[in-house]
């Protein structure tokens, strides 16, 4: 390929690309590539503008049943089109189908190459049948006009070969999105700053701590947490800390209220300093119904602090080989017994995959949209 390879990364919202995209943005763009990014709003996010050439809004929702989203495709073709671009790739599920609807045709002209990265499938084990056929159509639909299919957790890797979602040779299984493992380094996060949470908090020294972080939705399952907590035995002081918003967490609050654990459970809203939080901890809870591959449970191995988590799809990839405690998702009797065997004795140190290092990510993601370049160069 002649000149300068450039790259549309599209998702449904800015704070994908915030959290998730920057670093690869940054590294495409240190190796000269043209990185743009698609959005809703993103043109109006100055703190992205410096990481990306481009920035371009798209009229599209977050939700999956709102089908007036289809009418960007006619901007995506206009886009794509005049960008000349070598490599779509699209995440988060509504960008990712109206991207691949709209380019469907353009896809006959071999470029651009169309990447998706499925950061867990709507469909999995333990979900309602009608809700998972639906999914499961509609991805082997829009798998027609995929490229490369990235999983990122086991269980999804497997699905996708199950039930045909792309051809085998179209699946890429990588561990996750990438991690910056200096940021969650516990030798560059002070004891001090750790008591300071912990007396925040109001905690005593022998006071056990869990800490659970992330949305209040119900695929979180803070609510079994809660629970949990009440049913501890009353010899063990054990405290739990919320750490996110969302719009369970009023009903969260009134649920700990009801149960008298208002002492116990600390909702801390939106929390800057999660590895200061992490290390006050003895352990991480990650009670999810499903994950795409758990953040919270990688940042809390790279921390050193165990996992306590659901036998659940991106869950069990983290947790499992020594990193913490399994039990079945929504048993909370399961749960309470796993947090009181840790009060009781506390889990080993535990470490993270290296392969979970944002650079192994990068370079694979490098690879991959170069053998896609290569194809299109020998029309292969």
């Amino acid at each position: 390929m002649n000149g300068q390879p450039g790259i549309l990364i599209a998702t449904t919202i800015p704070e994908t690309l915030r959290a998730f995209l920057v670093p690869y943005a940054c590294y495409f763009r240190g190796l000269g590539w043209r990185v743009d990014a698609i959005a809703k709003g993103a043109a109006k996010c100055d703190d992205l503008a410096i990481h990306f050439d481009r920035l371009i809004d798209a009229e599209w929702t977050r939700n999956p049943f709102d089908f007036s989203s289809l009418s960007a495709g006619r901007m995506i073709r206009e886009t794509v089109a005049a960008g000349g671009y070598d490599i779509v790739h699209v995440h988060t599920p509504v960008a990712s189908f109206v991207t691949r609807w709209a380019l469907r045709d353009l896809k006959k002209s071999g470029k651009p190459a169309v990447v998706y990265t499925a950061h867990g499938f709507h469909f999995y084990k333990g979900g309602a049948r009608w809700s998972n056929l639906l999914y499961r159509r509609l991805e082997r639909l829009a798998g027609r006009w995929t490229d490369r299919l990235i999983v990122i957790n086991r269980e999804d890797c497997e699905a996708a070969g199950k039930y045909s979602i792309v051809p085998a040779d179209r699946i890429a299984y990588m561990p996750g999105i990438g991690l910056d493992f200096s940021r969650y380094d516990p030798e560059t996060v002070s004891r001090e700053d750790v008591q300071q949470i912990r007396g925040r908090l109001g905690l005593k020294n022998d006071d056990i701590l869990f800490t659970v972080i992330g949305e209040f939705n119900p695929a979180k399952r803070q609510s079994d947490v809660i629970h949990a907590m009440s049913k501890l035995p009353a010899g063990i002081s054990a405290h739990a800390a919320f750490a996110g918003e969302g719009p369970l967490k009023d009903r969260m609050t009134a649920l700990s209220d009801s149960l008298g654990l208002s002492k116990k459970i600390h909702f801390m809203g939106f929390f800057k300093h999660i590895p200061h939080l992490i290390l006050a901890s003895r352990a991480v809870l990650v009670p999810s119904e499903r994950e795409g591959l758990s953040r919270t449970a990688m940042e809390s191995a790279c921390l050193g602090v165990p996992i306590i988590g659901s036998d659940a799809r991106g869950v069990r990839d983290v947790v499992q080989q020594g990193r913490g405690l399994l039990y079945p998702t929504g048993d909370v009797l399961a749960l309470r017994d796993a947090m009181q065997q840790l009060c009781e004795e506390p889990h080993p140190p535990v470490a993270p995959d290296p392969e979970w290092r944002i650079e192994h990510l990068l370079r694979l993601h490098r690879k991959l949209y170069e053998e896609l370049m290569g194809t299109q160069r020998t029309g292969e």
